[in-house]
């Protein structure tokens, strides 16, 4: 005789669906990990798309596996009356803006025959609304924004790529405004999973 088990079977738990916070709370553990030189380009753009599209709690899992734990914010202290620069200019070169660094409120940055690369995925803004006002004379000025910010783009010769607009964002997220004047040029902005 076959003995046969009369115990019930083994329910899986059903998945648990994704927040916002929890997807802005990955895609802000993968940002401190890029400007940790954890992370590639490639594998932080990877990882970004896939958080802040995941639908289900489990799959952020597999994006954060080989990070560190998330540590404590570091408080940074500036000389007394320290402020970040606001203004970045080239003249017939380039200016490069990338990793660490404090946003300030108000930023300027003019290009004259050259080219400027402003990339706010790894830095601070320190205002939550920011305004950039690019100018761009004979010249490429491309603008890359952290996942999680909504954005407003206003000016002459200012072009989106990829879902560079707000859909989905949260209605408190930072706003980053871009107010740009391109001749003979051209000012692209982007969102890091838009790569």
């Amino acid at each position: 005789m076959i003995p046969t088990d009369k115990s019930e079977p083994q329910q899986v738990p059903a998945p648990i669906l994704a927040s916002n916070i929890e997807r802005d709370a990955a895609a802000r553990r993968l940002q401190a990990a890029f400007a940790e030189h954890r992370l590639t380009d490639d594998e932080f753009d990877k990882r970004i798309r896939r958080a802040l599209t995941a639908r289900t709690t489990a799959e952020f899992d597999g994006l954060t596996a080989d990070l560190p734990a998330a540590a404590p914010a570091l408080v940074v202290t500036t000389a007394h009356g320290s402020k970040p620069g606001r203004f970045a200019v080239a003249l017939k070169s380039s200016i490069s803006r990338a990793g660490r660094w404090t946003v300030p409120p108000r930023f300027f940055s003019v290009v004259y025959k050259g080219s400027g690369l402003l990339d706010l995925r790894a830095a601070e803004l320190s205002s939550a609304v920011t305004t950039i006002t690019a100018v761009s004379y004979k010249s490429r000025t491309e603008i890359v924004l952290p996942p999680g910010v909504r954005v407003e783009l206003g000016g002459t010769g200012v072009s989106a790529a990829g879902e560079t607009m707000s859909a989905g964002i949260a209605p408190d997220a930072p706003v980053v405004r871009i107010k740009g004047v391109a001749y003979k040029g051209s000012i692209e902005v982007r969102t890091a999973q838009g790569a």
